[in-house]
This record gives C-alpha cells, sequence and structure tokens, in this order.
C-alpha cells in the first residue's frame, strides 16, 4: 500500500503543471497557491471527526511543543517550497528547474542522514540515482530547451530542495512519535495559510501586484473573481489541485514515508519529470520526441535500480 500511495502522490503531482500553466491565464501564482492549500485544508477539515473539527478552533490559542511540528511543515512544505518554485521560474529556465529538482531524492537522503534520521543510500541507490538524473536531463531538454546557468534562479531551485527535504525530515519525525498523517497535515496546511496571511494582503498593494511580474498580485474586484471563479475549467483545476494534489496528495505521500520509509518514497520523485511531459502532451498537446521517450525509459531503470534488492542465496 505504501507503494500505491506514493505512485499516487508521483502521479498528481506531476500532472499538476497542466492545472497550474492553464489557471495562470486568469490568476497569479500567489493566488492559485493560496486558493489550493485553502481548498485542501477545508477538504481535511471535512475529513476529520467532529471532535477534531472542533478542537481546530478551541485550541488555536493553545499552543503546544508539537505545533512546532506542523508549523514547520507548513513553513517548508508550503510556503518556502512554493514561494521559491513560483520565483526561481522567472530567473530561470525550465530546463533548469526539472534538472535540479530531479537532485531532491538524495538531498532528501543526504539532509535525513546530517539529522540522525533513516537516510542511508545502498550502492545500487547510488547507481541508480545517477541513471534517473541523467533521464531527468534527457527528458527536461528534450524538446530543444535551452540549459543555462542563472545563479538567482537555480539558487532558488536548490532552496526549494532543501525546503522541501526539511519536510521531509519532519514528515518522519511526526510518523516516528505517532502523529496521525491527516492530522498532521491538515494541522501545517493551516499554518501554512496564517503565514500566507500578510503576504495575500501585501498582495493587494501597488508594490505587491507588480513584485516578480504579478506573481504576488490578489484581485479584489468583485467582477473579475465573479468571471474568474465561475469559469468550469478554472473551478476544475482548482479543485483538482487544492483536494487531489494537496490534501489527497500530501496525505498520501506522509502514509507512504510512514510505510515504506522516507528515502525509499523519496526515490519515487526521480519519475515526476516523465509524469509531467506525458500529462502535457495528453492535454496540452505538446510533442513527445524520442529523445523524451528515451530520457523516461533511463528514468524508469534509474527508479528500478534504486529499489533492486541482490538476492540472498541460502547457505550450502
Amino acid at each position: 500500500m505504501g507503494y500505491l500511495a506514493a505512485a499516487f502522490s508521483i502521479v498528481v503531482w506531476g500532472v499538476t503543471c497542466v492545472n497550474t500553466r492553464s489557471l495562470l491565464a486568469d490568476f497569479s501564482s500567489f493566488e492559485i497557491m493560496v486558493v489550493r492549500f485553502a481548498l485542501a485544508w477545508m477538504a481535511l477539515w471535512l475529513m476529520s471527526d467532529r471532535t477534531e473539527r472542533w478542537l481546530t478552533f478551541t485550541r488555536l490559542g493553545k499552543l503546544r511543543p508539537r505545533h512546532i511540528l506542523y508549523i514547520g511543515m507548513g513553513l517548508c512544505g508550503v510556503v518556502m517550497y512554493q514561494f521559491l518554485e513560483n520565483c526561481a521560474i522567472f530567473y530561470t529556465g525550465a530546463a533548469n528547474v526539472a534538472i535540479l529538482m530531479s537532485i531532491s531524492p538524495v538531498v532528501n537522503a543526504l539532509l535525513a542522514r546530517l539529522a540522525g534520521r533513516e537516510g542511508r543510500f545502498n550502492l545500487w541507490m547510488w547507481l541508480g540515482s545517477v541513471v534517473a538524473i541523467a533521464g531527468a536531463v534527457v527528458v527536461s531538454l528534450a524538446n530543444g530547451a535551452e540549459l543555462e546557468f542563472h545563479i538567482k534562479g537555480d539558487l532558488m531551485v536548490l532552496g526549494t530542495v532543501f525546503s522541501w527535504g526539511v519536510y521531509s525530515i519532519l514528515i518522519d519525525m511526526a510518523n516516528s512519535a505517532g502523529l496521525e498523517v491527516l492530522t498532521v497535515t491538515r494541522k501545517s496546511f493551516f499554518w501554512s495559510l496564517v503565514m500566507m496571511l500578510p503576504v495575500a494582503v501585501w498582495g493587494t498593494t501597488s508594490a505587491g501586484r507588480a513584485m516578480l511580474d504579478g506573481t504576488f498580485a490578489i484581485v479584489i474586484d468583485r467582477a473579475t473573481n465573479v468571471a474568474r471563479f465561475s469559469d468550469p475549467l478554472n473551478l476544475f483545476n482548482l479543485v483538482f489541485l487544492g483536494v487531489c494534489a494537496s490534501a489527497l496528495g500530501f496525505v498520501f505521500w506522509g502514509f507512504a514515508c510512514k510505510r515504506i520509509g522516507m528515502v525509499k518514497s523519496s526515490i519515487g520523485l526521480y519519475l515526476m519529470p516523465l509524469v509531467g511531459v506525458i500529462a502535457a502532451a495528453i492535454f496540452l498537446g505538446e510533442r513527445l520526441s524520442v529523445a523524451g521517450w528515451i530520457g523516461g525509459v533511463i528514468i524508469v531503470l534509474g527508479v528500478a535500480m534504486s529499489n533492486y534488492r541482490p538476492i540472498s542465496l541460502p547457505p550450502r
């Protein structure tokens, strides 16, 4: 079940590039992020039992030690991750983002090792990671994308990778403490929304609307919002991002990390560039070149190598 949960998260996260690109015609990146995780929090709140729903508000002012964990998860897994990823695309190419993001599993394992959590890569995991990263490079450059060095944007992508690595460690800590995955995810989303609120207010100002070509713009015009939120395609994309990719995706990912471990779950992230290009080919009509297919095969081979376990023969 752990592998199926990880597969679900990886597939829906890989498809989100299609939903986001469609929504960017009517919404800013920050608006998409706020609506997405607001819907995710509401979905998880409705999934909770009545007692949990009531305690969400009655205990709001009573911070406990474990709330530091929830706040850290909301900061690293949602606010910083999404913020840096959205900003990076303005300063570096899409190929740079995809390639640098492909090292996320290795960074997760190294950070977990430094933090004293599980983080040991055996030889096959290292070899498989190298092969999978090479495949991600081929897929990212398959359709003629250019790879150029842009220090500001590339550092933002590395910051995104680091943020996810810290989030993965916090997931492992929550699982080790026996905390319920759904509850942990819901509370981390709640605190991420609290942290987004000042930025959302700033996004309504002229300075906020102008930041990074409108990345943080918040539109409060009633007529505009009625038009945007009444569009069926926009509603579908927002619900998919909020319920499937965020609420269910993060819960299933936490469950996968609990069942099969953070490092093994992270290996599946190598498949995301492949899922992304296939989704773009299906839903956006983008052509997947021969090189893209070859890169996809290389990624799958790398993931298979990473999960390979030599068979131990019984002694004679």
